[in-house]
């Protein structure tokens, strides 16, 4: 694995060395002792997986408060996502700021997404499928979510938006007063 930090403190893009031969390729893509370089040693407690049907479907911008912020790790292995995050740690010098990258099963990149970050994705094709690891549990009572368009971040989105629920669109856009997490 080799990792690559972002444009936001503590944010990085992970690609896979793999192994290729004449059946095909093998690849690490979690190491506890590799982990360590990048300061990661909490343990991962949870993995999901999702799917998404269509082109232009957007999930997120979610988080998760203290004393329960996670750390997450994504992976797309099918389709190709524009995957994003936010910094909202209140005293990070990336405050407020974004980044977004193509994840795709082709590129085998992962994300990796440090505590007070708020996540989500756009699907860039059809039938996308992520899987993620956790390091808190899911607590509904203690999730966050930020405004997808919030024009005081303006991620740039790729494609229109086709698809979002109703939960994530209902997510409150930042006032001038959000201090942070």
């Amino acid at each position: 694995m080799i990792f690559f930090e972002t444009i936001l403190q503590g944010n990085y893009i992970i690609e896979l060395e793999p192994f290729t031969d004449e059946r095909g390729w093998f690849a690490r893509y979690f190491c506890k002792d590799e982990f360590k370089q990048i300061g990661h040693t909490k343990e991962w407690l949870q993995m999901n997986h999702s799917f998404t049907n269509k082109k232009g479907s957007l999930r997120g911008m979610h988080y998760q408060l203290p004393p329960f912020s996670e750390i997450k790790m994504v992976r797309c292995i099918a389709g190709i996502v524009f995957d994003v995050v936010v910094d909202l740690r209140k005293k990070s010098p990336t405050f407020l700021q974004w980044f977004g990258t193509e994840l795709s099963a082709s590129n085998k990149k992962m994300m990796y997404i440090p505590e007070g970050f708020a996540h989500g994705f756009q699907c860039l094709s059809d039938g996308c499928e992520l899987l993620y690891h956790h390091t808190e549990y899911y607590k509904p009572n203690v999730e966050g979510g930020i405004k997808y368009d919030d024009t005081g971040i303006n991620i740039q989105w790729p494609l229109a938006v086709t698809i979002i629920s109703e939960r994530d669109k209902s997510h409150p856009y930042l006032d001038k007063n959000f201090k942070g997490i």
